[in-house]
């Protein structure tokens, strides 16, 4: 591959510029964000890949949430595999969005809030709603085309699925190219980096990678042949689109069922398997081991996700349910 990175290796800077990154290289650089309370800064690790040829930008971004890890595997390999001689336009990688949640290994920004509840943030706000007015501000508005690369959270599970407008031809076509094994409609009418995105008029979908705390190199290769499809659907870089044996199953909305009785949860389906209306689906025990709850399926649907932790509190998570699960092709859009 013609891979070439910059002489000095990574370079700090305060705002990202596009023309810094000379036609077929890659830059490694740490954005200033904000400032720690001794006045020590908080910087973002991005690769900015610069094709020779012109093109859109397509921007990657992972661990919004510290403890989401497959995500930052799959930029780095992604970048590793760039040939930026056939490459068109500009590949931006955000390897951490939650740098200080990364260091603490926690899911939540420092100050104890959900980064990706709280977008886009306020120029004068706390400082969870400054670190992510100003991400918004410096980098996402410089994409064209963005994937918020996810994992499930502690105590849960996920299948390999996609969240995204499957009314907005441009995200439908961008989640079926990722191959994955479950597809949710969903707009992006929240406080969420897909939704911030929207608002900027930028195409963007949200890929749930598994499992938290881990790389999981299955999911991981599986992502890559995604995002591969991606550049090839932009033209970005030359190749066939690669759709998968087995299609992906695109669902109308999912929700989560919630236990209302503390105690040992078991969980009975994995991810991916059907389940009926009334198919018992959990149970919750007290700690002498007697059945206290037992749980069924409100409805026929999909496990997108399940909850993992038998330690289960009163309002914990069960499954994730997807509804009105059917099977969708890759390119064409055609539902079976």
């Amino acid at each position: 591959m013609n891979k070439v990175f910059f002489e000095s290796d990574s370079v700090h800077i305060h705002h990202i510029d596009l023309e810094q990154t000379k036609p077929g290289t890659i830059g490694m650089y740490w954005l200033h964000m904000v400032n720690n309370s001794i006045g020590e800064p908080v910087r973002l690790p991005i690769l900015i890949a610069r094709g020779r040829h012109d093109g859109p930008v397509l921007g990657l971004t992972a661990a919004i949430h510290g403890n989401e890890l497959n995500g930052i595997s799959v930029i780095q390999k992604i970048f590793h595999d760039l040939d930026l001689e056939e490459l068109h336009g500009f590949v931006i990688g955000v390897l951490v969005v939650n740098v200080p949640g990364l260091l603490r290994e926690q899911r939540f920004f420092s100050d104890g809030v959900d980064l990706n509840r709280i977008t886009p943030g306020k120029p004068t706000g706390n400082l969870s709603q400054v670190y992510i007015y100003r991400f918004v501000d410096r980098i996402l508005s410089k994409f064209n085309y963005h994937i918020d690369l996810h994992t499930a959270s502690f105590g849960r599970v996920n299948s390999y699925y996609i969240r995204a407008d499957m009314e907005d031809e441009r995200t439908s076509r961008m989640a079926r190219l990722q191959n994955a094994e479950i597809i949710v409609h969903n707009h992006p009418n929240d406080a969420t980096l897909r939704g911030a995105a929207d608002g900027l008029n930028i195409p963007s979908i949200t890929v749930e990678l598994r499992d938290p705390n881990l790389f999981q190199y299955g999911v991981i290769k599986n992502s890559l042949v995604g995002i591969h499809n991606v550049f090839y659907d932009l033209k970005m870089l030359p190749g066939e689109i690669a759709c998968p044996a087995k299609k992906s199953i695109l669902c109308d909305a999912s929700y989560w069922l919630y236990t209302d009785e503390g105690g040992i949860l078991q969980v009975y389906p994995k991810v991916t398997e059907r389940v009926v209306a009334g198919e018992h689906v959990a149970h919750v025990s007290t700690i002498f081991g007697k059945k206290v709850k037992s749980y069924t399926s409100p409805e026929d649907g999909i496990i997108v996700g399940r909850g993992v932790n038998p330690l289960n509190q009163t309002g914990s998570r069960i499954i994730h349910l997807g509804r009105n699960p059917r099977e969708i092709d890759c390119v064409t859009g055609t539902e079976d």
